[in-house]
Formats: C-alpha cells, sequence, structure tokens
C-alpha cells in the first residue's frame, strides 16, 4: 500500500493535479503480460516458431472540481526489453456528460466508428514497405498532438441513441524535403445506437479532412468518410465497416494515395468461458511519387479466425489463424503473403 501512495503521489504531481486537492486525486492500474508462440507459413514455406512475449501497464489518473468538471490524464508503460513510455492527452468530463479532450485528443471520426468484431492472437504477416493499401477503417486519421475533440452526451439534440463529436488539430512543424504531415485537420462524427427488438444495432459515421504540410502535393494529408455499424443479439455480435477517400502515405518518401478504401466485416459468439470469432478485411489504393496521379494499384486482404477461452478470472488463453494475401503494383508478392498461427495465453489485472 505504501508503494502504491508513493507512486499516486509521484504521478499527480507529474501532472500537475497535485494542487486541485492533496494527495486527493485518484488513480487506477491495470495491465496485462502475453506469452505465446507464432508460426508464418510464407509463400509456401514454413518460416520455423517465434516466441511472442508483449507486456502492457497503464495509470489513469482523475480528479473532480469543486464544479463538478472531472479532470483525467492517462500514462502508458509497455517494456520488453526497452522502456517506453507514453502519456495520455487530458479530458474534462463536464456535468452534462459531454467531453472534451486536449492535447493528443485524438479525431472525433476515428471515435465514431462502430466496434466490430476482430479475430484475437498474435499472429500476423507483415506486409512490403511499398505496399500503401490501407489496413484499417481510419486509415486517413492524421493530425498534430496539438488540437481538441469534444464528444456530445447521450441523447444529443433530444435525439434518442444520439452521440455526435467535433475535432481539429493544428500546427505540424516538421516539415522536411520528401515527407508530409498533417498541417490542419478536422474532423466530425456520429454514432446512433437503437434496440430493433431483441438486437442492440450501432451506427457510425465519420468524416475527416487533413490538409498536408507539402507544397507540391496533389492531395491532402487525408480525406476519407467512413461508415460503419454492429449488431448485438444475444451472445452473437456482427459488424462492418466501408471507407473511402484519398491521401499521402505517412511513409519517408511519402507517396500520393487514390481511390483507397478499405471494407472490413466480423462476428463473435460466446458461448460460457468461450469466445469464437471470425473476422476479414480487404484495402487496396493507387500510388504514385508527391505530385503524381497514383497509377499502380496496392492491395491486402485477410481472414482470421480465434477462440479464446477464460482459464480463470484475468487468465485466458488464445487460439488463432490468419490468412493474408498481399500485392504490390498489381503483383503478388509470395514473400509478404500466407497464413499464420498462433497459441499462447495473456494474465491480466
Amino acid at each position: 500500500m505504501k508503494k502504491e501512495l508513493l507512486i499516486a503521489s509521484a504521478l499527480t504531481a507529474s501532472f500537475g493535479l497535485a494542487n486541485v486537492a492533496e494527495a486527493a486525486a485518484n488513480v487506477s492500474y491495470s495491465g496485462s503480460v502475453t506469452r505465446g508462440v507464432t508460426q508464418d507459413d510464407v509463400g509456401g514455406l514454413a518460416a520455423g516458431h517465434t516466441n511472442v512475449a508483449t507486456a502492457e501497464l497503464s495509470f489513469a489518473i482523475d480528479q473532480t472540481s469543486d464544479s463538478g468538471t472531472k479532470w483525467s490524464t492517462s500514462l502508458s508503460v509497455v517494456d520488453e526489453g526497452t522502456a517506453e513510455g507514453d502519456s495520455g492527452g487530458l479530458t474534462l468530463t463536464f456535468t452534462d456528460g459531454s467531453t472534451l479532450d486536449l492535447i493528443e485528443a485524438g479525431s472525433a471520426f476515428g471515435g465514431a466508428i462502430a466496434s466490430i468484431p476482430a479475430a484475437g492472437g498474435s499472429q500476423g504477416i507483415t506486409n512490403t514497405s511499398t505496399n500503401n493499401a490501407p489496413g484499417d477503417l481510419d486509415w486517413a486519421d492524421a493530425s498534430d498532438a496539438v488540437g481538441f475533440d469534444w464528444g456530445s452526451a447521450a441523447d444529443f439534440g433530444g435525439v434518442d441513441g444520439l452521440t455526435v463529436g467535433l475535432s481539429a488539430a493544428f500546427g505540424n512543424d516538421t516539415y522536411a524535403t520528401g515527407s508530409a504531415g498533417a498541417e490542419t485537420t478536422y474532423s466530425a462524427g456520429l454514432t446512433y445506437a437503437t434496440d430493433a427488438g431483441d438486437t442492440a444495432v450501432t451506427v457510425g459515421l465519420g468524416m475527416i479532412s487533413a490538409t498536408s504540410d507539402n507544397n507540391v502535393a496533389l492531395n491532402d494529408q487525408g480525406a476519407s468518410v467512413a461508415v460503419s455499424i454492429s449488431a448485438v443479439t444475444g451472445n452473437l455480435t456482427l459488424g462492418a465497416g466501408y471507407s473511402n477517400g484519398e491521401g499521402i502515405s505517412a511513409k519517408s518518401p511519402a507517396v500520393e494515395i487514390d481511390n483507397v478504401s478499405w471494407t472490413e466485416a466480423g462476428a463473435k459468439y460466446v458461448s460460457g468461458d468461450m469466445t469464437m470469432t471470425v473476422s476479414g478485411g480487404a484495402g487496396k489504393a493507387s500510388d504514385g511519387a508527391l505530385a503524381a496521379v497514383g497509377a499502380n494499384t496496392d492491395e491486402t486482404r485477410n481472414v482470421s479466425a480465434s477462440i479464446a477461452y477464460t482459464i480463470a478470472d484475468g487468465v485466458s488463453a488464445t487460439i488463432g489463424y490468419t490468412d493474408v494475401e498481399n500485392s504490390d503494383e498489381g503483383t503478388s508478392i509470395p514473400g509478404n503473403s500466407g497464413s499464420s498461427w498462433y497459441i499462447g495465453a495473456t494474465v491480466s489485472f
């Protein structure tokens, strides 16, 4: 207990919350340790077994002022051979239920994506660095850390189940020749939750526009619209989503990406202590050098499945499988395509 009090005092002081109320900030922590084995079968040749070892630890810190406004932030630590720390932004939660994220705020675009089931496990096959096909719905979510993200309380505007969000970020000052980054970003999103008989349905819609700090680029850093939906009925959850647009890759050297799209779907079924999930996604983009229209198509697709079993409170075992196919400039990449399986356990606290 003494160690926890010392940690709490140090963390609250480092985030400038000590003067809110002496030693009164609430500090909680959570984390996990995962150990397992994975094997990739790439290009028809087994690549051997690989040890999987990850560990995460995060702290959440919050305090409520006399006016009822809640101030909160966080700190995440990952330590596997090397130590890495990542402090979160600052979140204000007002008495009406609305929130305002400041600094490293994220975006209303990404926050409006409905929860789509995705298979678990640590299996996976890396893509080639020249393949610029997207890998998720919020591929265009690019912004500087200086910004805000406001989210309404539930039932916005008197509409049951509706929440909306607005966000903006400003000022990327890291431009270098051949690179590209987000300069000014605006995004909006909404989610609508309703019940259709015995099924709970959530629909998400988000849009984002991020200008680029590269003055020769034809595209914005990211411009996209994403729509998603999830439905929960009993122990079964179904979900799907689609996004499209154009942008600039975050790689170096940066390249233009046109006709970008990503589609994904997933299903999850819970039976007692066992959770079975299947999911898949497909993305494509036409890429080209800066100041040139993308003409060559890169593609990626994956199909995954997993079974997770709760062994004890906080302890779970997972078996996962993924099949991946990647193509660059319209040509299949055998060295970055194939199947992968994983078996391991996670201890959470």
